[in-house]
């Protein structure tokens, strides 16, 4: 596979979507963003992704729908096959994912870049707390919980605490080197 994958990982609440986005807006031609299958309900509110309930999603991952799947929150995450048409064709593949997934991501491809997305503390606590997908309880336990997943040397790290527009300028100019070195 020519192409490149960029695995955006981090804590819930840094915007790695929103980081996602900016960039995509800029570069809408260059880069392919992967809609993830997820067992959450559709809310309006959360990350753009296909909704499917945990059996449709198991049968899914059976049939071998999903390049990469994995658990977290006790939701199901998948990155459907098709991301793997992108890549052989060259393009610029961008995936949020989670860290625990990281292995498998590059035992699959091996040459992934690593993309991770922090902020401080008190943004995270206020963005997770602006979404009012969880209870008070729930996010506080997300904001102590431990990571126990390293990250490959080669990555990247951006922090988000600030303006979208600061942090997204710079995960975009990281893409376009991506694609000039690959062109």
């Amino acid at each position: 596979m020519s192409g490149i994958f960029v695995a955006v990982v981090g804590a819930s609440g840094v915007g790695k979507d929103s980081l996602i986005g900016f960039a995509r807006e800029r570069l809408v031609d260059d880069v392919s963003v992967v809609r993830r299958v997820v067992t959450r309900p559709p809310d309006g509110d959360s990350e753009d992704h296909v909704s499917l309930t945990p059996d449709a999603f198991a049968a899914a991952d059976q049939a071998g729908h999903f390049a990469l799947s994995w658990q977290a929150h006790g939701l199901q995450y998948g990155l459907p096959i098709t991301l793997e048409a992108d890549l052989a064709a060259g393009r610029l593949v961008i995936a949020n994912l989670s860290r625990a997934a990281l292995p498998r991501l590059l035992a699959r491809y091996p040459t992934a870049l690593v993309v991770e997305v922090t902020a401080v503390p008190e943004i995270i606590a206020q963005r997770l707390t602006s979404r009012g997908r969880e209870a008070e309880e729930e996010i506080r336990r997300r904001m102590n919980r431990s990571v126990d997943h390293p990250l490959p040397p080669s990555s990247i790290r951006i922090d988000n605490s600030g303006d979208l527009a600061v942090a997204g300028t710079r995960f975009t100019a990281l893409l376009r080197d991506l694609l000039r070195q690959s062109a």
